[in-house]
């Protein structure tokens, strides 16, 4: 039985590629592609892959997020995070969310294939240059414990600050997460309050360094 794959990126010449290549493996699948947050977990819904192969700075609704969404509904589907990032900081949270698998987009399409297999057979999978970061970090863990907008701020006050560095306003927000306007203003007050930033253009800035959302 093939492995059915769904991808998960905002890049398309990205995911040409990407699913030109893994076409050409008799025991792999792609069933679509998708290109932002929301899109990727309504897909999971609808076509029930095996396996989702993710970006982290994706549009409206970043990996990481996505992933954890993903994971709770469907404990059984496998994510493997393809993204430029080595920052241990997205690793964490991507593992934390549920990902199963973390590699760089640089990576060979044999080390891809192989981490597919791998997680596939239920095993977690890191490239040689993750692991390694991860291993130090663990190690310094203790005495280095990061802060980062997941461990600051709620999924909730996440996905409004998101929407807010690309660009919406009050009332877009209120109409994608579908909550009132009061309650965004209460939200942007929140996440001011507890990132000391008082404005939209540094909690922008903010937001890509965190990798919430993309820089395009």
């Amino acid at each position: 039985m093939k492995t059915k794959i769904l991808i998960a990126d905002d890049h398309r010449l990205f995911r040409d590629g990407l699913r030109n290549m893994l076409s050409r493996q008799e025991d792999l699948e792609v069933v679509g592609e998708t290109t932002n947050g929301p899109s990727t977990v309504r897909a999971v819904d609808e076509l029930k892959p095996d396996l989702v192969l993710m970006d982290i700075s994706m549009p409206e609704l970043n990996g990481v997020e996505a992933t954890r969404r993903i994971r709770t509904a469907h404990p059984s589907v496998r994510i493997v995070v393809l993204s430029m990032h080595s920052d241990q900081r997205f690793v964490h949270e991507s593992l934390r969310a549920g990902a199963t698998g973390y590699l760089l987009k640089d990576c060979a399409i044999e080390e891809l294939l192989s981490a597919i297999r791998s997680v596939m057979r239920n095993q977690m999978y890191l490239s040689q240059t993750i692991a390694d970061s991860v291993v130090k970090d663990y190690i310094n863990l203790a005495r280095n414990a990061p802060t980062s907008a997941f461990s600051i701020l709620s999924s909730r006050e996440r996905e409004v600050l998101q929407a807010l560095a690309e660009g919406k306003t009050t009332k877009e927000i209120a109409s994608q997460l579908k909550i009132s306007i009061k309650t965004i203003e209460t939200h942007r007050k929140q996440i001011m309050d507890k990132l000391d930033i008082h404005s939209i253009a540094e909690l922008t800035k903010y937001a890509i360094r965190e990798g919430l959302t993309p820089l395009e």
